[in-house]
Parts: structure tokens; C-alpha cells; sequence
């Protein structure tokens, strides 16, 4: 079973907690996706098995046409793969990188899958669409998806939980203050980066309306940012930075979360029941990252505030979820989006994809 996955954490991820699940029904399950990416780095640690190809990323304001020879080359390069090894399905997560993995599987007559996360449909899912047997959806209703085309079922996140004390200590953090995880995701976030740090050490410094013993702070900054982050706070012993972290225990470990509103971070938030401060990338597709944190806010689970209010707001924000009650009614209302079985119902799809395939094969009057 080949995953076509990568470029970003929300790509990637659901596609490692389908893996688990698949590889639990008795599959082989395999993560396609750019060579030299961080979908490469991130089965490696999952101790899965993982094929590199050549991946174009167009850009839509500028685009460079030599993106078009890269995405040409993986796809052959997919091609002769999956050819030579004949996949039962190839399930697409969506992202530039899962498009030589999805198109050559096509190609070839081999059952494909999509999995759409956001409430709009995205560009390489469209191309993909016509030559899916199924597209899986995070959300009820997808903008660009013809009616009768979605299969709901969630979004899949990597279903393990730790104990909190055994989460701290992965983290290097003390049992006792209240954490708080900061991420802009797996690449991290420029506007969190800038502001976090000083919003965080004017409201709990010497000088701040909270002690700073009582907090403590984990913020992933993605790797290309840990240098410039980690020389701002030297010397704050409660905030501590790292590049990248185990989500896993940093969820595990979380009491509030100040994050993007991607769709793989807010399920994740909500697997683990933690209450959200939500910063929308503005820039995102259709501004959908906005509505997500709506949403959760609407919900109950989080509170938003503009990249634009961020100086302004975000203290403010942070010391109203400070309090105890407020947080613990937040984090009830996580916890009932969480999406626990995302999983296994994408998995389902697959399988009653093929076992459909199965049936229309064996009813076609040539045999196939």
C-alpha cells in the first residue's frame, strides 16, 4: 500500500497514523514523497519503509518552469516504481510531493484514494480527481468536491498519548508549572517566532503579572528559526526552544497551545483535549485557516487572534486562559472533537475501494 505524502506535517502525518493502521490489517505499508524532504526524516523515525522521487512545488504568483521538469522526472521516476512493484492502492494526501505518487499510479491502472483535509478542495487533488475511485474528507462538506464524491471520515492523527510525567522529561521539563507549547508547525512560524517569546516574557518576567516559577514554556520552533529564537530567550531557564520536537509529548505535556490553524494541528489539539490560542497563516488558501480557528472558537476549544492583533491581543489572551475553570472548560470541549478512529475509517475507505474494484472486475464480461 503506497502513501503519496509530503512538504508539510499536516501532509505527512495522517499519512503515518494510516500506515499504522494499515500495517496493523496485515498491509505493507510504503510513504512516497520528495527525496530529501522531511517526509523522509519523519518515516525513518516511524520505521517506515520510504521511496524518494523527484517533487515540483509551483508557485502561483511566480512560477518557475523548471518545477515542471522536476515534477515530470518524479513522476516517471514513481512510475517505474510502482510498476515494477504493483501496489494494491495508492492513497494521496495532497501537497506537490504527493503528485508523482498519485498521477503515475493512475497512470497505470492502480486503485488511487485521496484524503482532502481542508474544507477546499486543493489544486492537486482536482487533478487527481477524475481517476479517483474515493476522496476521504476531514470536513462534512468540501468546497470543489461534487456532491455524492466525499467519504467523511476525520482526520487521521497519530493516536499515542504519553504520560505526562514520562513527557516532561522527554521535554526536559519540570512536573509542577503550567505548560505551554508554542509551534507554528513542522516548519515552523516566522510571525509566532517574533512575537511569542516577548509577548511570554513581559507577561510572566520579573516584572510580570505572573510569576514565572508557575509557567513554563516549550516552543518548537522549526529548525531553520532555533538559532535566532533560542539567542532571544538565553537565559530564561522556563522558556525553552528546540527546532523540533516530539509532538507526541509535547501535546502529551501541554496544559494551552499557542499554534497555526492548520487542520492537522487543531486535531491533534483535539485528540489530546489541550485548549487552543489559534494564529491563522493569513496567506492560506481561501484564507481557510481562519475558519478553521472560527470554528474551534465557536466550539469552545480555543480562542483566536489575528497575526496582525498579535502584539496587541495576544498577552491578553493568554492570561484569560490562565484561568483555571476557563482552561478546563476549553479543554472539555477539545476533547469532544477529539477525532479518535480517523484511521480506521480512512482505512475502510480503502479497503472498500478495492474490495469495489474486486467486484466490478469480476463482473466485467472479459474478466477485466
Amino acid at each position: 500500500m503506497v502513501l503519496a505524502a509530503g512538504g508539510t506535517g499536516g501532509h505527512i502525518y495522517p499519512a503515518i497514523a494510516t500506515a499504522q493502521e494499515l500495517r496493523q490489517r496485515g498491509y505493507h505499508p510504503v510513504l512516497l514523497g520528495q527525496r530529501g524532504g522531511m517526509e523522509e526524516r519523519i518515516a525513518a523515525d516511524s520505521r517506515l519503509e520510504f521511496v524518494g522521487v523527484s517533487a515540483g512545488k509551483f508557485a502561483r504568483t511566480r512560477p518557475d518552469p523548471r518545477e515542471l521538469w522536476r515534477a515530470a522526472r518524479g513522476f516517471w521516476e514513481a512510475r517505474r516504481y510502482l510498476a515494477g512493484t504493483r501496489p494494491v492502492c495508492v492513497v494521496g494526501y495532497g501537497g506537490f510531493a504527493s503528485l508523482p505518487g498519485v498521477m503515475s499510479g493512475q497512470s497505470l491502472g492502480i486503485p488511487t484514494v485521496l484524503h482532502e483535509q481542508n474544507a477546499r478542495l486543493g489544486l492537486t487533488q482536482r487533478l487527481a480527481l477524475r481517476r479517483a475511485h474515493t476522496v476521504a474528507t476531514a470536513y462534512p462538506e468540501v468546497k470543489g468536491l461534487p456532491t455524492g464524491r466525499g467519504t467523511l471520515v476525520g482526520m487521521p492523527v497519530r493516536e499515542e498519548r504519553m504520560e505526562r510525567a514520562d513527557a516532561l522529561r522527554e521535554l526536559g521539563l519540570q512536573d509542577g508549572p503550567l505548560t505551554i507549547y508554542v509551534t507554528g508547525g513542522s516548519q515552523g512560524s516566522q510571525a509566532l517566532n517574533d512575537a511569542v517569546p516577548s509577548v511570554l516574557r513581559h507577561l510572566f518576567g520579573d516584572e510580570g503579572l505572573w510569576h514565572s516559577g508557575s509557567v513554563q514554556v516549550m516552543h518548537s520552533t522549526g529548525l531553520r528559526w532555533v538559532r535566532e529564537v533560542s539567542g532571544r530567550v538565553h537565559g530564561i531557564e522556563w522558556y525553552k526552544t528546540s527546532g523540533f520536537v516530539n509532538a507526541v509529548a509535547a501535546w502529551s505535556a501541554a496544559d494551552l497551545a499557542i499554534t497555526r490553524a492548520g487542520t492537522g494541528t487543531l486535531a491533534e489539539a483535539a485528540f489530546h483535549g489541550v485548549p487552543l490560542i489559534m494564529v491563522p497563516l493569513p496567506t492560506s488558501a481561501e484564507n481557510h485557516q481562519f475558519y478553521n480557528a472560527r470554528s474551534v472558537e465557536e466550539g469552545g476549544a480555543g480562542r483566536l487572534v489575528e497575526q496582525k492583533d498579535l502584539h496587541q491581543n495576544l498577552g491578553r489572551v493568554v492570561h484569560e486562559c490562565l484561568d483555571h475553570d476557563t482552561r478546563n472548560a476549553m479543554r472539555a470541549r477539545a476533547a469532544a472533537r477529539s477525532p479518535q478512529g480517523a484511521a480506521q475509517l480512512l482505512a475502510d475507505a480503502v479497503e472498500q475501494a478495492l474490495r469495489g474494484r474486486a467486484r466490478k472486475h469480476r463482473s466485467s464480461p472479459a474478466g477485466s
